[in-house]
Parts: structure tokens; sequence; C-alpha cells
């Protein structure tokens, strides 16, 4: 039996899968949650041997959250299930460790084959994911990455596109409001982007949140 754990920001999709899961005697589900930060000290505390793991969360998104576990925990298997897949967001999460990436819009049944699959020790892509792969393959530029930003340039990021003020962002992450700024300075010279909505722009592009409303 595999221990597992649902990283889902959206209550209503986490609790179906979670009561899905509850009665599938291939898997023991050990904690579900829709936060990056708190899944990050859920699955530390737990040690499951599969994560479900949405792209986009709140406190942390998906990719910095997989980079970090993937150091902590050696043997974890991580399928993606999420709504949002793109090029570069799909290379970012198999360079962080997944081992699956099913769309959201692949239904049930190809979420439950991706599942099994990854935690058995196999690799599933659904089929829209699989076809963006074919693309890569053909079009390498398509994947370009964000990979020259440090981690902590990521996640200053992310809290700027998610509207944090620059006090609110050195207070969350018990840094001086002067290295926030001087974070933001460097993105905005890395990326050649002068404004906010530019950067929450290029967040949205490469994954880091999910659009609320059109910028």
């Amino acid at each position: 039996m595999k221990r597992l754990v649902i990283v889902e920001d959206q209550t209503a999709i986490r609790e179906m899968l979670a009561e899905i899961l509850r009665t599938d005697p291939k898997y023991q589900l050990v904690g579900e949650t829709g936060n990056g930060q708190s899944a990050y000290a859920m699955c530390l505390e737990r040690s499951p041997d599969v994560i479900v793991l949405d792209a986009k969360l709140p406190g942390l998104n998906g990719v910095d959250l997989l980079r970090r576990l993937s150091k902590q925990l050696r043997n974890l298997r991580v399928l993606v299930f999420s709504g949002h897949e793109n090029p570069m967001l799909v290379r970012e999460m198999l360079e962080a460790g997944a081992r699956g990436f099913v769309e959201k819009t692949a239904g049930l049944i190809e979420f439950r084959k991706g599942l099994e699959t990854v935690a058995t020790g196999g690799t599933y892509f659904g089929p829209a994911v699989a076809g963006l792969l074919r693309n890569v393959v053909a079009n390498p530029s398509a994947s370009a990455s964000s990979d020259f930003l440090t981690d902590r340039e990521r996640e200053i990021l992310q809290l700027v596109a998610e509207s944090y003020s620059t006090k609110e962002i050195a207070a969350k992450l018990s840094i001086s409001v002067k290295t926030v700024d001087n974070h933001r300075t460097n993105l905005m010279r890395k990326l050649d982007l002068h404004d906010v909505a530019s950067l929450t722009r290029y967040a949205l592009e490469i994954g880091l949140i999910e659009s609320r409303q059109p910028l």
C-alpha cells in the first residue's frame, strides 16, 4: 500500500480525489492540502511514497515545491495533475522530479492510469501533455526555461505577482525590505520588465501563478 498526499488548491477537486482514493486499497491517504508551504512541511513530516500535485499553488508554487521535496525525499514519486499545461511548465516539472503529468481535461480514468503507473515506478503523460512533449522535441525553443532566475528570485516573483507589497514579502520571507527591493531590481533587469503588470504576465507564462482576472 502506497502512502499518498494530495496537493491541490481547488477544494472541490481535492475533496473529490481524496474520496476516490480513500476507497482504493492500493493507497493510504496520509494528507491533503491546498497550500505549497504547508505541503512541504506535511510531506517532510509524513514521508509519502506518492504525491498528486497541482502546478499552481499559493504560498509555494508546484515547481519550487517539487524541487525542494526532491532533495529531501529521494524515493518520492510525483504525478502532476493540472489544468494548466504549457511546454515550459511541463519541462520544469519534469526537471524538478515529476514522473508523470496528466491534464485535468483528460478525466479521472486517465488520472487513475497515470497515478498507478507513477506509483509503481513508471512514467505517464496524458494525451495533451504527450502532444506538447512531441512538439518540444520538434521545436526545442518552445520550452525556453526560467532557470536563469535564482530560487529566491522566483519566490519573490510569485509573491509580487500575487499582489503582496514589499513589506509583506519581507515579513513573509523573514528578510529585509532592502533585500526584497534588491531582488525586485535584479528580476526586472534580468527579464527586461519594468512594472508589476509585466512581471505578473511573465509569472503566468512560466506557470508560477494562475490567472484570476484579465491583466
